[in-house]
């Protein structure tokens, strides 16, 4: 018969009188319980806006694909209206292809994306490529862009943060006749 006051089996029973040593043991494995715990909810939330960031990524990036295809069958159906008819349709059949990438990679996570592109690349290798630089061009000029208008900034605030170039010319004038 089991005493209604005892610890429940395979629960370890506290002492009366716990040593200091016991007690530091106790609240240093609730600490790193807690501690645990935290991580865990913080990690889990990283990962949740992690996943929010590149799911709004895609999105933005399906957007763009779109107004890339768009472009490109335009300039497409120019080019078969002029004199470079063949170069037109290649122009105009690489904006489908990559409408219809568009399409397929919005709504899509990470992992999915990268098997999206991964095939793209193999059936279609020269849209690919295509893609690949006017991304690399996009990007470029959007760096350029921005280190452009951060250096404008800077040297906006330099200005007038700066003595005006005449009060130190005549500083430096009186300096030298006085």
């Amino acid at each position: 018969m089991t005493d209604v006051f005892s610890p429940p089996e395979g629960e370890r029973s506290r002492p009366a009188n716990p040593s200091p040593t016991t007690e530091l043991k106790d609240k240093i494995s609730d600490d790193i319980s807690a501690t645990k715990e935290m991580v865990k909810e913080a990690s889990d939330a990283g990962l949740d806006k992690a996943k929010e960031v590149v799911s709004e990524q895609v999105h933005f990036a399906a957007h763009q694909l779109s107004g890339i295809a768009i472009a490109l069958e335009k300039v497409g159906a120019e080019l078969e209206s002029s004199d470079q008819r063949h170069v037109g349709r290649y122009a105009r059949e690489l904006g489908r292809s990559v409408a219809g990438a568009a399409r397929r990679v919005e709504g899509k996570d990470l992992r999915e994306m990268a098997i999206l592109a991964e095939d793209f690349g193999r059936r279609q290798p020269i849209a690919f490529l295509g893609i690949a630089a006017l991304a690399g061009l996009t990007a470029s000029r959007f760096l350029t862009a921005s280190a452009k208008r951060t250096d404008k900034a800077q040297n906006d605030k330099a200005r007038t943060t700066a003595p005006s170039a005449p009060a130190f010319v005549s500083g430096s004038k009186d300096n030298q006749n006085g």
